[in-house]
């Protein structure tokens, strides 16, 4: 069984002038619902504004919900924040939120949207608006439904954004592995940063991610993973700098995977970048990680079946458009 979290309202039509390929998120839904049973939905709520302000400054919340972000920021996000997408903006973090919720009672569950780590405090950037991982980890841990998150960034791209809002809590570690040219030009600090030469390929991308991610799990010991599991590193991404395959990719999840399930970590995804132009390609690349790590978590040798129990909260539902 694939736990997704997923809202109707993901997916949108293209602000003008937007370079962002908004319908994969759709293809996405589409991909999963092929699945038929095999897939349990469920609808998250809008973010509480609360929480949203106590990862973004509560004047940049306010410009977003009021669909009146100012064209600088705009300019940084890298599309108009139209009435559609602040409305997105607010589900997207409820999703991720809903999703770690159901990873802790289930071990693993996806939203299939979301990883948005380049939002700032006062501004968004790079194709994000809210920044869903800082502001669901903030709220997981203000309820004391983890005492210790580890947010796992396996993105192109450094999640700058993840590393500063979650810097004054001592509650949340991030990891990053990245192309270090790649953007943010201005990196920030994560607990641990892993930069990565232009064209690094599979071997040496899967030993490195081993070298670095396994002792920063013994060393916070996380009681939830939130896995920005962007498929941009793969080597015919349009933004990406770095030359995994696609059997590069999967063996990236399916470690990380078996690193969090035999320490007896729970994981909730999110989805993240993947850039070009053929969209199917991308969204199926999306929709292999959710089903490689939910394969992971059901594997009867993981112990998850045995230890899950019902969610606290959600409401099952069918995709809709």
């Amino acid at each position: 069984m694939i736990r997704v979290v997923h809202h109707p309202a993901y997916v949108t039509e293209a602000p003008a002038r937007s370079s962002y390929r908004w319908g994969k998120n759709g293809a996405i839904r589409d991909l999963l619902r092929a699945q038929g049973a095999a897939v349990a939905w469920h609808a998250p709520e809008p973010m509480p504004r609360a929480w949203l302000e106590a990862a973004h400054d509560p004047d940049y919340v306010a410009e977003v919900i009021a669909a009146a972000v100012p064209p600088e920021k705009e300019r940084r996000i890298g599309f108009a924040v139209t009435p559609a997408v602040a409305r997105r903006a607010e589900l997207v973090p409820g999703g991720t939120y809903l999703a770690s919720r159901l990873a802790l009672a289930h071990g693993f569950a996806a939203n299939t949207a979301g990883g948005s780590h380049h939002a700032l405090a006062t501004t968004g950037a790079g194709y994000c608006v809210f920044n869903d991982l800082a502001v669901a980890a903030i709220r997981l841990a203000a309820e004391g439904a983890a005492r210790r998150i580890l947010i796992v960034d396996v993105d192109v791209h450094q999640g700058d954004g993840t590393a500063a809002l979650t810097a004054g809590h001592p509650e949340i570690a991030t990891y990053s592995i990245h192309a270090e040219k790649n953007f943010p030009a201005r990196k920030a600090r994560s607990t641990c940063d892993v930069a990565l030469p232009d064209g690094v390929g599979d071997a040496d991308y899967l030993a490195t991610l081993a070298e670095t991610l396994e002792p920063l799990l013994d060393e916070t010991r996380p009681d939830l993973i939130l896995y920005q599991g962007g498929v941009d590193p793969y080597k015919g991404d349009r933004l990406g700098r770095l030359a995994l395959s696609d059997a590069g990719l999967a063996a990236r999840d399916r470690l990380v995977a078996a690193l969090a399930i035999a320490r007896g970590v729970p994981m909730a995804s999110a989805v993240g970048g993947g850039y070009g132009d053929d969209v199917m390609a991308i969204a199926r690349r999306h929709v292999a990680v959710i089903e490689r790590l939910a394969a992971a978590y059901d594997d009867p040798r993981s112990g998850w079946a045995t230890r899950a129990v019902q969610p606290r909260s959600g409401t099952q539902v069918a995709p809709q458009t």
